[in-house]
């Protein structure tokens, strides 16, 4: 399934083409008729869907730092949560003893 193709979709434009000439050329009786112009479609459309979350996302981890400094301020503290817990010796040592008991490092 795809995404409505009456939205425009600037990479795909010749794959939505193409599905709409084999959708008015192909008889309809014929149930698989287009599967490769679709596949195609799919294909193209996906790409342009990683183009496209990659390009919002790329300043994604900083608005989350800003964010997190924000909530911080509003709280009122001056350190975060995981800043804290580094800090935590209890915590801190309570984690190691459970790093020894599991047998390993995560």
């Amino acid at each position: 399934m795809h995404p409505p193709l009456d939205r425009p979709h600037p990479d795909c434009q010749a794959a939505i083409d193409d599905l709409h000439h084999c959708h008015a050329t192909t008889s309809k009786l014929r149930f698989w008729g287009c599967n490769e112009v679709k596949f195609a479609l799919d294909q193209c459309l996906k790409e342009e869907k990683q183009r496209l979350l990659k390009e919002m996302n790329k300043d994604a981890e900083a608005k989350r730092v800003a964010e997190e400094k924000a909530y911080q301020k509003a709280l009122g503290k001056d350190v975060s949560f995981e800043e804290y817990l580094k800090q935590d010796k209890e915590w801190n040592r309570a984690r190691e003893e459970r790093i020894k008991r599991e047998g390993g490092e995560r």
